[in-house]
């Protein structure tokens, strides 16, 4: 596997590399702000640098590049496999559609024999996660693993991005599938939450927008936590997500806020919240999330056994973003003090992640994670 990165920031590319892959190159990963993405000369450039390459990514709210994070650049990650195949499929959806399907007709575009892994990069504002997620495993071989996420749109959230092949558009999902005997993968999530106050039964909800807790307005109790953080609301809540689940001998699963409905005195969260389950409110310090960082990373080395991973796909919540401020690169070191200096690193910061907890887990969507995605080919 030959991998080069190259980075847009300020006006100009990094002088590190070059677009020496060109035509050996099967596919190209761009992740980026919604401006650089829009920005039709800058994406031509890299598609006519990598003219057979399936070139796809999504916008952001905040790019990892190396070791480092940025904001308002792209991140170009090109790369030649030697022996895998990669394949790509999109959907597009309008506001009636449900998320399932749209997972399930991805998965079976795909679907093949020898299909290993598959990335998906999804609208971040339109997309139920949980639902899109449960449509790609139910029509996937239980051999084959979902990761990746959500798209961003920093913290403003007003609209979201994919990318694929020159089409750039919201209400849509892209995936990749990697096929052959020689694609090595390995994945892990975790957060870094800890949960407190009481937990409360959902006692009204439908799909991902939560009306009531244990009979009361979802947004006014929100709000009477958050205290002077309220009148920042929907980006104000990704420092307070929500721990879901079903039954108590179940694992919770954190939801984040996409947006509010003073109106109906609604909250909208990235994925479901099923009624009759119960909800508790999390907080979280720096030295958890790192934690949480470290042991999602040390899960993805041990699903590539003793095989070193080449390329590491970083995608972390926007929410864990806002409260480490300028010491988001640290979670960053802490997966590289785990994986070492060999993989190239990219990624960006979502409004949901997508991916097994482990190995031995079911693919869902969480918020508030660091997930990692590593990729080597055996020799």
């Amino acid at each position: 596997m030959k991998i080069q990165q190259r980075c847009w920031m300020r006006g100009a590319w990094d002088s590190k590399a070059d677009w020496s892959l060109g035509k050996s190159a099967q596919l190209v990963l761009a992740f980026g702000s919604g401006q650089m993405l829009c920005d039709k000369q800058l994406t031509e450039e890299i598609r006519k640098a990598h003219p057979t390459a399936q070139m796809i990514g999504c916008s952001t709210a905040g790019e990892i590049c190396g070791g480092s994070v940025n904001d308002d650049s792209l991140v170009v990650t090109a790369i030649a496999f030697q022996q895998t195949k990669v394949k790509v499929a999109q959907a597009h959806f309008g506001e009636s559609t449900h998320s399932f399907p749209v997972g399930q007709k991805l998965a079976a575009e795909l679907a093949a024999d020898d299909l290993v892994h598959v990335l998906v990069f999804s609208d971040g504002l339109n997309v139920n996660g949980s639902e899109l997620a449960k449509g790609l495993s139910s029509a996937l071989a239980t051999n084959v693993a979902v990761t990746g996420g959500m798209s961003g749109d920093g913290s403003k959230f007003q609209r979201t991005f994919t990318y694929c092949n020159g089409e750039l558009g919201d209400h849509v999902v892209v995936a990749v599938g990697l096929y052959g005997s020689s694609i090595r993968a390995g994945y892990g999530s975790l957060g870094g939450w800890d949960p407190f106050g009481p937990e409360r039964i959902i006692t009204r909800s439908v799909g991902n927008v939560l009306y009531e807790l244990d009979g009361e307005s979802a947004l006014a109790l929100y709000k009477r936590y958050l205290g002077p953080y309220a009148a920042d609301l929907p980006a104000s809540g990704l420092r307070f997500p929500l721990s879901i689940r079903a039954s108590l001998s179940d694992t919770p699963v954190v939801r984040t806020i996409l947006g509010i409905d003073e109106q109906q005195q609604s909250m909208t969260f990235a994925g479901d919240i099923p009624q009759g389950s119960y909800a508790r409110l999390m907080r979280s310090s720096f030295e958890h999330l790192i934690t949480g960082a470290t042991t999602a990373a040390t899960r993805s080395q041990e699903g590539l056994g003793s095989d070193s991973a080449e390329l590491a796909i970083l995608i972390s919540c926007v929410g864990r973003k806002l409260i480490m401020q300028q010491r988001t690169d640290e979670e960053v070191d802490a997966v590289r003090a785990v994986l070492g200096t060999r993989p190239v690193f990219t990624g960006f910061y979502s409004y949901g992640e997508i991916s097994p907890f482990e190995a031995s887990a079911k693919c869902e969507l969480h918020n508030q994670t660091m997930s990692v995605t590593v990729l080597c080919e055996a020799a």
